[in-house]
C-alpha cells in the first residue's frame, strides 16, 4: 500500500483546488456584482467560462487516474461517525463541482450565453433560470464542503498528528 498519493493525482488534486476556489471567488466578486450591459461582464463570463472547461477537464483526468492508480489507506478520525461520513464528503467534493459544470452549461445555453460570450451575440438581458439557481445553490454548497475539507486536514495535521498532508504531496510513495 502506497504512503502518499500518485503525483498525477496530486497535481491534479492542487490544480483542481486552485481552479475551483477562483472560479468560485469569480463568480461571487466579479459575475454576481457586474451589470448586464458592463463589458467587464463578458470578459469575466469569457474566462470564468473557459475555466470552468478547463477544470471539467482536469475533474474527468483526476477521476480517471484515481481508479487506476492504488491509493493510501483511509486515516482514521478516531470517531465512528466521522469514519463513515468522509467517503461522503470526498464524493460531494466530485459531485458538487460536476453539478456546478453541467448547471452552468444548462445556463449558459438556455439564456444563449455562448453566443455572446465566444461570437458576436447580444448580452441576455435576463439570467433567470433554475439551472442558475442550481449553479448557486450548489456553489453555496460547495464553498462549505471546502472549508470542511480544509479544516479536517488542517485538524488532522495539527491535532490528530497523523501526517495527513503529505499524502496529498509531492514525494516518495
Amino acid at each position: 500500500m502506497p504512503r502518499r498519493y500518485h503525483p498525477i493525482l496530486v497535481a491534479l488534486h492542487w490544480a483542481i483546488a486552485f481552479c475551483l476556489i477562483g472560479l468560485l471567488i469569480a463568480g461571487m466578486t466579479m459575475l454576481a456584482p457586474l451589470a448586464n450591459n458592463d463589458p467587464a461582464k463578458l470578459m469575466s463570463f469569457r474566462m470564468h467560462m473557459a475555466l470552468g472547461g478547463v477544470t471539467l477537464f482536469l475533474l474527468v483526468a483526476r477521476v480517471i487516474v484515481r481508479l487506476l492508480t492504488r491509493t493510501p489507506p483511509r486515516l482514521p478520525t478516531g470517531n465512528a461517525l466521522l469514519d463513515r461520513l468522509a467517503p461522503l464528503t470526498h464524493a460531494a467534493l466530485y459531485i458538487l463541482p460536476l453539478a456546478m459544470v453541467f448547471s452552468g452549461i444548462a445556463f449558459a445555453s438556455a439564456s444563449n450565453l455562448p453566443d455572446a460570450v465566444f461570437g458576436s451575440g447580444p448580452m441576455p438581458e435576463s439570467f433567470v433560470h433554475p439551472a442558475r439557481a442550481v449553479h448557486g445553490i450548489a456553489s453555496t454548497l460547495l464553498m462549505a464542503l471546502i472549508a470542511l475539507h480544509i479544516a479536517a486536514a488542517l485538524w488532522h495535521q495539527f491535532f490528530r498528528r497523523d501526517g495527513i498532508m503529505t499524502r496529498m504531496w509531492f514525494g516518495a510513495r
